[in-house]
């Protein structure tokens, strides 16, 4: 007689590499049914991406039919719906929604979206794009969209369709005409982008955000629950200090970060097939924040066109495993945060295992990277030493996931980004 425990041990064999603890314990064997010789079970993942999905479910074919008493093997391959499906809205039955966003306008965060959402689509995952920018759309655009036609079914919006993926925008509903209007009646029609479009079963839905920090992107990010953001940048200084604030909001209202696209991160000369980084060669953006840099897209012809003919390539592929990847670490749940205590001129940052990092107060402010205090063109050091307070306190600390923290200081300076490697090696 095959035993459950005899199943779930042989199963446990197979470790998730990224977050290096096996299917079992990790919660994704479901529905196991024992009946007689033959064993059935869904192996739920973390996205439906996920890179090892073929492997995980050869490998538990493999050692669940090595199992004395087991012939026959069924193993179906699921992924995890974070949403509630009791809830009356367009959403339900949403598996993944991913923020696009980029609280600077003009580095394409647009054209990032929709790449994302064409390339989810080819691989054959069933994807919408929500255009969310109510006063500058962009999908219309993107997918040369002209006078389209929004119906309703049941008081709700029906997404346009084309070739396989959904997609809607505010320009889909406004028109060419300019969005004038504030308050209650921006909130509205979030609320109704939001809520009302029947999106029906969907792998991913991909929203793109619009620019900036303010209420709208707050609203959004308060009213549905997003599994993840992504930041899109280039390496400019004015890019990089808006960078920060959108960490700062998505971690303030729990929304895990899952990395950073570096937009016109270089160009290829025709003549010497050098790669020249028009901001300069500074550290990549995902580094400095402590961050993953999940794809640094060059300028290139043929993108931010027409994405209607949508073709793919090997940065795309490699754009959605990174995010894949990520959405996978996210679900792991966050770490708990050090302990960040400051006496006299000295901050201990002191872990749940009994590490403690010890810090000059002076030097962790000399030491940050943001865009305020280095020139990210050339690398160099902007801010002026002399000009900290040898009595510099540390006035508030904000735990951003798994991967940094942010000081508010005396001197008024809360924009730093610490990643935990720096401040690790700062106490050496």
């Amino acid at each position: 007689m095959v035993k459950k425990e005899d199943v779930l041990k042989a199963l446990s064999e197979i470790q998730d590499p990224d977050l290096h603890k096996d299917i079992v314990s990790l919660g994704f064997i479901k529905e196991l049914v024992i009946s007689g010789s033959k064993v059935s079970f869904s192996i739920e993942l973390t996205t439906p991406a996920c890179p090892v999905k073929n492997q995980f479910k050869e490998a538990a074919e493999k050692l669940v039919s090595q199992v004395e008493g087991v012939e026959k093997v069924h193993v179906t391959m699921t992924a995890r719906n974070s949403r509630d499906e009791a809830q009356e809205n367009g959403l339900k039955k949403v598996k993944q929604i991913i923020a696009v966003a980029s609280a600077k306008g003009g580095v394409g965060k647009s054209t990032v979206a929709a790449t994302l959402a064409c390339e989810l689509k080819d691989q054959g995952y069933k994807t919408g794009l929500l255009d969310t920018d109510l006063f500058g759309p962009s999908v219309p655009t993107l997918f040369n969209i002209t006078k389209p036609e929004v119906y309703q079914r049941n008081n709700m919006l029906i997404p346009l369709e084309k070739e396989g993926l959904k997609l809607m925008s505010f320009g889909f509903l406004l028109g060419d005409a300019p969005a004038i209007m504030r308050g209650p009646m921006v909130s509205g029609y979030m609320q109704q982008i939001l809520l009302q479009v029947d999106w029906g079963e969907l792998d991913y839905l991909i929203i793109d955000m619009p620019p900036g920090t303010g209420d709208i992107q707050l609203t959004l990010s308060q009213t549905i629950q997003v599994d993840g953001a992504v930041i899109v940048t280039t390496r400019a200084a004015l890019s990089l200090v808006d960078v920060a604030r959108g960490i700062l909001m998505f971690e303030k209202v729990g929304v895990p970060m899952l990395g950073v696209v570096e937009n016109m991160s270089h160009f290829i000369c025709d003549s010497c097939d050098k790669e020249h980084y028009i901001f300069g060669e500074a550290k990549a953006p995902g580094e400095r924040f402590g961050l993953e840099t999940l794809a640094q897209i060059p300028i290139e012809p043929g993108r931010g066109r027409h994405m209607e003919n949508y073709t793919s390539n090997d940065l795309n592929k490699t754009l959605v495993l990174n995010i894949a990847r990520a959405l996978g670490r996210a679900t792991a749940g966050k770490i708990d945060p050090p302990e960040v205590v400051q006496k006299e001129t000295e901050i201990s940052v002191t872990w749940a295992d009994g590490r403690v990092w010890k810090l000059d107060a002076v030097h962790l402010r000399s030491s940050c990277r943001c865009a305020l205090c280095v020139d990210e063109y050339t690398g160099e050091k902007i801010l002026n030493d002399d000009d900290i307070p040898s009595d510099i306190r540390v006035e508030d600390v904000t735990p951003l996931g798994n991967y940094a923290l942010s000081f508010t200081w005396s001197d008024g300076h809360s924009s730093g980004i610490f990643p935990y490697t720096q401040l690790e090696e700062l106490t050496r």
